[in-house]
């Protein structure tokens, strides 16, 4: 063998070495995230089946060359979905072809660029400064209060009485704005024409918003929610977190979402629950402010409505062109049921799982909801499928919702006749977002909660469960795994485990 062939062939090892090196990391981050889950009330929500984990520590798993293989070949196919939608993104923005930066929107491309790149990075701050707060919750505030004095601040902002439960509502309408405005600020218009892309690609990856939504569950969503589950302590240790749980803590205190808690305390009243708090009781001024911002959530839900529904049923929203209107206001509903099953059924797998089994088994569909969704490794699939489908519905609603009426000096077709300036409002997404974050997430997390059981001896339940897992296990996404190991290696973060120790050693 001459220097030539030994060198190919040395190559080759180093290249084989570093990609199996690549995937064993990945792997093992894999198997040791566990997304932490909260219910409506902040409290945390995890399940830790010991025995099982036991037995994996003593027997690690082995996986066959085939099925390395294909993990293999689902990373990369995902990694190159990723970037072949980021440029049809980022190429539809720099040739003014979104509703932004195009006619109706007259933003600058590099504005829209930047604003674009900002909604995502605020969209990862959300996603997993939430599952960090919610995780940090048992953990003594001194034993890491000289190595992240900034996520002392966050921490002690938010496990601060009542003020995880504020921070969740909040937090999930700034989730759906922040949804809402990426729709508005990459969604490409009708006739976009990039790259000398196919009518076909051009239908599939930009017209129909696949692309963006891709982009948007990859880097905004599932990579910081990976990287926050295992390193929380690193993941808000900053200011940005701190802005990020102001501002949530703000959106609830203006009362846009009190009709929720309306809903709370009907819910405690019928199910004999009564609502949990960590705050002393009310003083008169205290309650009359409350039901003050819960009388004004409730006109705004229901104008909300009446400015959506009208806005649907004269085509003046961004929906699909050549859908009935009787059609969008059927699929808004739907899709809006749809989520808020997506965002009960976690809390109400975790309230269950740790009623008696003979209890349970009572039940048929719900104990064989739970006997799938907790076998296995399908929890942490279940969580990241129900994720992108939750996503997916939010983009088609924010179609749906956001309202599209063009502003001159003539306002027979505002909506209403209302001005030009109450227009552009309307024409802002709030309203939807609105409609969207109390109807289709909120409420159905009460539900959920009061009736657990209930809740998941629904039939539909199963079968969103097996949808969830097959969009994980499709690797879709599984580019976010690549993304959250090479995130992790770029801002050093260190699982908490390095500062504050083991749950066990912390005990002790």
């Amino acid at each position: 063998m001459n220097n030539e062939d030994t060198t190919s062939t040395t190559n080759g090892t180093d290249h084989c070495g570093a990609f199996e090196t690549l995937t064993h990391e990945v792997e093992e981050l894999h198997e040791h995230t566990v997304l932490p889950v909260a219910d409506e009330m902040g409290h945390q929500l995890q399940y830790n089946p010991v025995g099982e984990h036991e037995k994996e520590e003593e027997k690690p798993k082995k996986r066959s060359a085939i099925w390395s293989a294909i993990e293999g070949f689902k990373y990369l196919y995902s990694v190159a979905l990723l970037v072949f939608s980021l440029v049809l993104v980022m190429a539809a923005i720099f040739s003014k072809q979104t509703k932004s930066t195009g006619d109706d929107g007259n933003i600058h491309p590099a504005l829209a660029f930047f604003l674009f790149w900002f909604l995502l990075c605020w969209l990862a701050m959300m996603e997993g400064g939430q599952g960090a707060l919610v995780g940090l919750q048992p953990v003594d505030k001194p034993l890491y209060a000289n190595t992240h004095p900034r996520a002392l601040k966050n921490t002690t902002l938010a496990h601060n009485g009542d003020n995880m439960e504020r921070f969740i509502v909040g937090r999930q309408l700034l989730v759906v704005l922040v949804v809402f405005f990426t729709n508005m600020m990459a969604s490409a218009v009708a006739d976009a024409d990039v790259l000398g892309l196919s009518d076909i690609m051009t239908e599939i990856f930009l017209s129909s918003g696949v692309a963006l939504i891709l982009c948007t569950i990859m880097i905004g969503q599932l990579t910081s929610q990976v990287n926050a589950a295992n390193c929380m302590l690193d993941f808000i240790n900053n200011y940005f977190m701190l802005f990020t749980v102001y501002v949530s803590l703000a959106l609830e205190f203006s009362g846009l979402l009190h009709s929720v808690y309306l809903v709370q305390i009907f819910f405690a009243k019928i199910s004999g629950k009564p609502v949990q708090s960590n705050e002393p009781s009310r003083t008169c001024a205290k309650t009359l402010f409350f039901w003050i911002r819960v009388a004004v959530s409730v006109a705004i839900l229901g104008y909300a409505f009446a400015v959506t529904l009208s806005a649907l049923f004269q085509k003046q929203t961004t929906m699909y062109e050549g859908v009935p209107e009787v059609v969008s206001v059927v699929i808004l509903f739907v899709l809006m049921a749809f989520v808020g099953m997506m965002e009960g059924m976690q809390i109400a797998l975790f309230a269950v799982v740790n009623l008696p089994e003979e209890e349970l088994a009572h039940h048929n569909i719900a104990h064989n909801n739970c006997k799938l969704v907790f076998r296995d490794q399908n929890l942490q699939a279940f969580l990241i499928g129900r994720q992108i489908c939750v996503t997916i519905c939010m983009f088609i609603v924010a179609r749906i919702t956001s309202v599209d009426v063009d502003t001159d000096d003539d306002v027979s077709d505002n909506i209403f006749g209302v001005s030009n300036g109450v227009q552009n409002f309307f024409n802002t997404g709030l309203l939807g977002a609105i409609i969207t974050t109390i109807v289709g997430s909120l409420i159905w997390r009460i539900i959920a909660s009061s009736f657990p059981v209930i809740f998941l001896s629904n039939p539909l339940v199963y079968l969103i469960i097996r949808v969830c897992l097959l969009l994980e296990a499709s690797g879709l996404c599984s580019a976010s795994w690549l993304l959250a190991l090479l995130h992790k290696k770029i801002a050093r973060f260190e699982v908490d485990e390095k500062y504050i120790g083991t749950p066990k050693e912390r005990a002790a």
